[in-house]
């Protein structure tokens, strides 16, 4: 009789589990978003989630919890049950957490169902500086160690990993003035409260076109088709060639061990939506590039820009511990 029950039991459960699968999702989705409203994350999360909810036939129930630099988000996901209804719109950070020593986990522990673009990073100034270029700049750093004023989000955030990255192959001693945000730094920038900070193109294109700002480089190996007159960062530092294109990324992101099915399903909702005009046309007005991938391409995405940002670190001694001690492979 036990043996009986206990196989109908497990045919039972495998035909539910099979009928769940088939029908996912059959309830709203939840999508955390690891930073607060209103950042690039978040204007990226909601940019593409109509297109999804779509393709889907169901509502993302858009859920932000920041802090620590997209750790608590990111932790809370790793907490949820691996069944596809509860995702990580998340940012370059996790990468950079065993480096820095904020956690003992990267992405490896989620599988990537999106890598949706790549934002353009430039470092900027205010109208007013006097300095006219990227070797400017550079040249009285060197003669004034830290005397400049770079502003910054905390470790981990896009500044801090751009200046360690010049760092590891020019020096470039500076004193950090540490804010919550793009936004605030943006702002300090304008009030000519700090002298430089590497921002993100996307809220910073408006404030550059106004000439509320003004760009000295960007950091890729060629100029921007939106900033063709400011230098690629390579002019002035051809060492960083290798490093290049560079810039914070957005994906999404499931735990490793959801069900292959809601993968793909996800996955290939997702590389519709990525694809639609209307969110190439968001992306645009981000300041960024379209990604789009996934599967393996995203898995070596993924590790290319670990490799090439975690390395830069480690070399400009900003990191806790060795990328080789980590399993990050050197560029």
């Amino acid at each position: 009789m036990t043996n009986k029950w206990l196989a109908g039991t497990l045919v039972a459960g495998a035909l539910y589990g099979a009928q769940t699968l088939a029908a996912y999702p059959e309830r709203n989705i939840q999508a955390v978003v690891p930073w607060g409203a209103g950042g690039a994350t978040d204007g990226v999360a909601r940019a593409i989630t109509p297109h999804v909810e779509k393709i889907l036939g169901s509502r993302l129930v858009l859920s932000n919890r920041p802090g620590g630099t997209g750790l608590i988000g990111t932790d809370y996901v790793l907490r949820q049950r691996a069944d596809g209804y509860t995702m990580l719109y998340g940012a370059e950070n996790p990468q950079l957490y065993p480096l820095l020593g904020l956690a003992e986990f990267d992405y490896r522990v989620l599988h990537p169902v999106s890598i949706l673009g790549q934002s353009v990073v430039v470092i900027a100034v205010h109208p007013d500086s006097p300095f006219d270029s990227m070797q400017a700049l550079l040249d009285h750093a060197g003669a004034n160690p830290g005397q400049l004023r770079m502003g910054t989000v905390g470790v981990g955030g896009a500044p801090a990993t751009v200046h360690s990255m010049v760092n590891s192959v020019r020096e470039l001693k500076v004193r950090e003035v540490t804010f919550g945000g793009d936004g605030p730094g943006i702002t300090a920038l304008m009030g000519n409260h700090i002298d430089f900070m590497p921002l993100s193109l996307g809220p910073t294109k408006s404030q550059i076109q106004a000439g509320r700002l003004r760009a000295l480089a960007v950091l890729s190996d060629e100029r921007h088709p939106e900033l063709p007159e400011v230098p690629a960062i390579t002019e002035s530092i051809p060492e960083m060639r290798p490093f290049m294109p560079w810039g914070t990324f957005w994906g999404v992101f499931v735990r490793k061990d959801t069900p292959e099915a809601i993968k793909r399903t996800l996955e290939d909702a997702y590389r519709q939506a990525a694809a639609s005009p209307e969110f190439q046309q968001a992306l645009a007005g981000f300041g960024a590039r379209p990604l789009n991938l996934s599967g393996e391409e995203a898995s070596a995405y993924l590790n290319r820009w670990q490799s090439v940002t975690a390395w830069s670190i480690y070399r400009a001694g900003a990191a806790q511990r060795s990328p080789e001690e980590l399993g990050i492979a050197e560029p």
